[in-house]
């Protein structure tokens, strides 16, 4: 059973890899025996795996960063990226009122068009090698529903969600496949405070788990579709999130 979820043999790209969620998903894809790329504007900032893997410079908003990487890990690993994981991501917190484009343009940037840049570049380069593929988007639940303050975050996981199916028809002919992960709120250092006090409280009464969830929560589905496991998904969302995506509360 355990050879359905082995990525032994496979090269995977983790994009933001700098952060608490980029670094677990390529832990995850290196332990299950892929090679991994972990890619971040700041480099210094990715974890260290050891033999197999390699830290590469990528800015998601520029087109030649994102062929330089893709180039790089290529050369590095002999092969091409047969695993995409599209992890890189920010959000502005501000009310609409108060939002500025440059505010709205910079999220949808990483967010939305960033993904879309890498996943094309990532996929032109399997056609021309005749290899099959999987590339995973890291969504949110609030590409589902909304919380105030997030406008352009919602917008582009919503978009992210909808580019996942569009890829995923014109790539399956190709044996790419494409499908999404909704996380829901996830226990880190940045929002530990929130979530102590009274209005985190409330919001984790909406929950019908009552907790946060954690990046390991999230191991299970990036095997499932990063793997022979999930071999006949494709533009699907798997949604981590207790229940909260289906609470009316």
């Amino acid at each position: 059973m355990n050879s359905l979820f082995s990525l032994q043999g496979r090269v995977a790209l983790v994009t933001g890899a700098s952060g608490t969620l980029g670094g677990h998903f390529a832990r995850v894809v290196h332990q299950a025996g892929a090679r991994v790329a972990l890619a971040a504007r700041r480099i210094e900032s990715v974890p260290a795996l050891g033999e197999g893997s390699l830290a590469v410079a990528l800015d998601v908003t520029v087109p030649g960063s994102i062929a330089a990487c893709f180039a790089a890990v290529e050369a590095a690993f002999g092969a091409p990226c047969d695993i995409i994981v599209n992890n890189a991501g920010i959000a502005v917190t501000k009310p609409v009122l108060d939002m500025t484009a440059a505010d709205y343009d910079s999220v949808l940037d990483v967010n939305l068009r960033g993904c879309f840049l890498v996943a094309q570049e990532g996929a032109r380069r399997l056609v021309a090698a005749k290899a099959a593929g999987s590339i995973v988007n890291i969504a949110s639940v609030l590409g589902l529903r909304i919380i105030p303050g997030v406008a352009g975050y919602t917008a582009s996981k919503a978009g992210l969600l909808q580019m996942t199916r569009q890829m995923a028809v014109e790539f399956a002919r190709y044996g790419i496949r494409v499908n999404a992960i909704a996380p829901g709120y996830i226990a880190s250092d940045i929002n530990a405070g929130f979530f102590d006090s009274e209005a985190g409280q409330a919001m984790l009464k909406r929950i019908p788990q009552r907790r946060l969830g954690t990046p390991e929560d999230l191991t299970g589905p990036l095997l499932l579709l990063a793997s022979a496991a999930g071999a006949h998904m494709t533009g699907t969302t798997i949604t981590v999130d207790g229940g909260h995506s289906i609470n009316s509360l």
